[in-house]
């Protein structure tokens, strides 16, 4: 029987600062790179559409968001075959890929699999998030990158340097926000602190920090710090956001909230190959099981970015170098000592970059009732499950989310579980007193992204560039 030769050493899935750094490392030395990307253009969430970004949205957007132009023109490079509009919905632990592409589905074969399939933003189910009119901060952000424009007279809720950053932009853009309804505590800025001296490593960031939080305080805008019980209140549609602040109950009426308590790492497909996750307390999520290097247990498949742990975009960047020479290490095409050497710069750049996380997980971690929602909150917004349906679940033995799938259907609905997988293991973890270890996480299956019938049974191969 003969054996088809792989089509590529390293299949990297997601052209993010990660998988673009990666690809960029692997083909200096001569490896064979399928870049794969479900967006029209390279950039990931971060960088999006950064490549057509005209000057004026350089200006609305910062030079955080310019500074990635050049590492997107890397998936333009004639050595790296890089396929936009590839969503992939399954992948194999011996280096198979199924990805869609133009209504069908195709297969790629490689020695090793690289994922870079970066952050999500963290589920936020509060009371009437499902309305419409409410729509996450990141969502707003794609709207800026993607056609300029953006929502008028909202209202931020939450908390993290992604909402801040959200309203300076828009402020920028001419729709300036009504209102930041602020969850971050007082506490928590307390508590915050004893992590400062080690955050001083990532000064830049800091300072950068500082810069837009003075901004926005200079802006007039108004900020309501250390906001609590924020709701969205409506019926067919959003019309205002209400909350309890300093005592006393406030209501801001709008047709637009936008929602964020920061990211976590997406997983789905690192769960799909069967990879082990373990609890991060300190960001409060799984991530999947890797060392230093980006290995996971799986000699074949490596994890970089903010998809093995949330670090930001330009530590995520130097992951990935780091992870494509631990991979060509691992295919053999560089040594161990030279894999060492290569990445020592790079290590001690993402060390650096890495060293303000503590400050800001503790700083802007989310509240309690966000975490674990009550009464009627819809917890699972595909198949309309709330709070209330499991505890109520849990109250009659239920432990794991998959025996809650099997009897509610929550997790079952076309996100597959993306935005109530983690709200429902913190509410049966609470519910049961037991670790987020010992109750687990939704059992994740190909097709991970929806797929036509068609694309399901038609897949071939696709071992050309313009594929």
């Amino acid at each position: 029987m003969t054996v088809r030769p792989a089509d590529a050493d390293l299949i990297i899935i997601g052209a993010g600062p990660a998988g673009l750094a990666a690809a960029d490392e692997a083909r200096r030395y001569g490896a064979r790179v399928i870049l794969l990307d479900e967006q029209p253009t390279p950039g990931g969430q971060i960088y999006r559409n950064v490549l057509s970004a005209t000057p004026g949205h350089d200006r609305l957007l910062g030079r955080s968001y310019s500074s990635g132009r050049s590492l997107a023109n890397t998936a333009l490079d004639k050595r790296i075959d890089y396929r936009s509009g590839a969503v992939v919905w399954k992948a194999s632990a011996e280096g198979s890929v199924w990805y869609s592409s133009k209504g069908r589905s195709c297969m790629v074969t490689g020695r090793h699999l690289l994922l870079a399939t970066g952050a999500l933003e963290r589920p936020v189910p509060v009371p009437g998030w499902t309305l419409p009119g409410v729509m996450t901060a990141g969502a707003a952000q794609i709207l800026l990158k993607s056609a300029g424009t953006a929502p008028r007279d909202a209202v931020l809720v939450g908390s993290g340097p992604l909402l801040y950053l959200l309203a300076r932009q828009l402020l920028a853009a001419g729709f300036p926000p009504k209102a930041i309804v602020d969850t971050r505590s007082g506490q928590q800025m307390r508590s915050a602190l004893r992590h400062a001296p080690g955050a001083l490593r990532s000064w830049r960031v800091l300072y950068e920090g500082l810069r837009l939080i003075w901004s926005l305080r200079k802006s007039g805008v108004a900020w309501f710090r250390g906001a609590e019980e924020a709701r969205i209140e409506g019926t067919d549609t959003a019309n205002a956001v209400a909350f309890r602040h300093g005592g006393r109950q406030h209501r801001i009426e709008t047709q637009i909230a936008l929602l964020h308590q920061g990211v976590v790492p997406n997983t789905q497909l690192s769960r799909s190959l069967g990879l082990p996750h373990c609890w991060d307390e300190s960001q409060l999520c799984f991530r999947p099981q890797t060392n230093a290097y980006g290995m996971t247990p799986s000699s074949n498949i490596s994890i970089a970015g903010d998809g093995a742990g949330i670090l930001g975009a330009k530590a995520a960047e130097f992951s990935g170098r780091i992870t494509a020479l631990g991979a060509l290490s691992a295919l053999g095409m560089i040594s161990e000592p030279e894999r060492d050497r290569l990445a020592r710069p790079y290590l001690r750049q993402r060390g650096r970059e890495a060293a303000i996380r503590p400050f800001l997980e503790t700083l802007y971690a989310p509240p309690d009732d966000i975490l674990c929602p009550v009464g009627e909150t819809v917890v699972c917004r595909c198949e309309g499950v709330t709070a209330k349906d499991v505890r109520r679940f849990a109250d009659l033995g239920y432990h794991g989310p998959n025996q809650l799938k099997a009897f509610c259907r929550c997790g079952m609905g076309p996100c597959q579980g993306r935005y109530c997988g983690l709200t429902v293991t913190n509410l049966l973890a609470m519910h049961h007193k037991l670790h987020h270890e010992q109750i687990g996480y939704f059992r994740v299956r190909s097709p991970i992204k929806p797929i036509t019938l068609a694309e399901l049974a038609g897949g071939v191969s696709c071992s050309g560039r313009d594929q």
